[in-house]
């Protein structure tokens, strides 16, 4: 029987041309940088796939991928390992308060955003859904302090990792995690396992109903929305890539929304060096303008 060190040991090692190979097809296809400095991080990552498909080498699996049935059939499997998926409930808390207290009663008073027509939210890299769910647990509680107003909306999540979006469709999460979700919302929105000895939460299917999930590559030409989107949440995306896709992407999330709409961003990342048609409204919030 050989041991660990002998496994790791007979590993088979990325070279320099594999990992150029595959680096610039993920920077080309995904737009993710892939630095020098990734090359550990990506031969770790793919490790699992050479042994799932039997390769002796990344040259092996570098010929398969970029083959007609790679291409088709393993491409999926390559995404999920190589993108990151953090995310939280609730996570960056201060911006869904902004969203309740300021962006939809202004959305609702300019343009009848939720009130003459949907309003619609995109949540783009939604990950295992955290963050969709998160936005449709406060747009519900909008419409319920406003019942007047008749106040309907949907969700429409993107990732390009088909392993998160299925973790995400089924709304099943630890009750750990449910722990950054106030009280009060547990209780309205939470349903508790009937399995005492597992302990986890469902989202309701009330709040489950307002989120579409679905497949989506920002690098794509079009997003395929055929109206304007009034609230983006793209959090702690844009910095996996290069300054000239990020510049690019931007500029299609400004072309998805009218003026007066909105565009949230991670707490690290700042828009503006860049050349948008948006002004800065609170910390990490912009807001498109004529």
């Amino acid at each position: 029987m050989s041991n660990g060190y002998e496994d790791l040991m007979q590993r088979p090692k990325m070279t320099e041309k594999d990992f150029g190979r595959l680096s610039e097809f993920i920077q080309k296809e995904l737009g993710i940088k892939m630095p020098e400095a990734k090359k550990a991080m990506l031969e770790s990552r793919l490790q699992k796939r050479l042994r799932a498909l039997g390769f002796g080498s990344y040259a092996e699996y570098c010929d398969y991928l970029f083959g007609p049935d790679g291409l088709t059939g393993e491409l999926v499997y390559m995404i999920d390992l190589v993108t990151t998926n953090k995310t939280e409930f609730f996570r960056e808390s201060a911006q869904f308060e902004y969203l309740f207290n300021t962006a939809l009663p202004e959305l609702v008073k300019t343009t009848g955003a939720g009130v003459k027509r949907e309003l619609k939210v995109w949540s783009a890299g939604c990950s295992t859904g955290e963050e969709p769910y998160t936005l449709s647990m406060v747009l519900m509680d909008f419409a319920e302090r406003y019942p007047g107003l008749g106040f309907k909306y949907l969700v429409i999540a993107t990732d390009i990792s088909t392993r998160v979006l299925e973790l995400a469709r089924m709304g099943i999460y630890s009750a750990e995690k449910a722990e950054s979700v106030r009280m009060d919302m547990r209780k309205k929105y939470l349903l508790k396992s009937k399995d005492s000895s597992k302990e986890l939460v469902r989202i309701m299917p009330e709040l489950r109903a307002r989120v579409r999930f679905r497949r989506l590559n920002l690098m794509e030409d079009d997003f395929g929305f055929r109206e304007p989107i009034d609230i983006i949440f793209c959090r702690n995306v844009i910095i996996y890539f290069n300054r000239e896709t990020q510049q690019r992407l931007l500029a299609k999330f400004c072309d998805c929304i009218d003026a007066g709409n909105y565009i949230f961003v991670g707490h690290s990342e700042t828009l503006n060096d860049f050349y948008l048609p948006l002004e800065k409204v609170a910390p990490s919030i912009y807001r498109k303008i004529a």
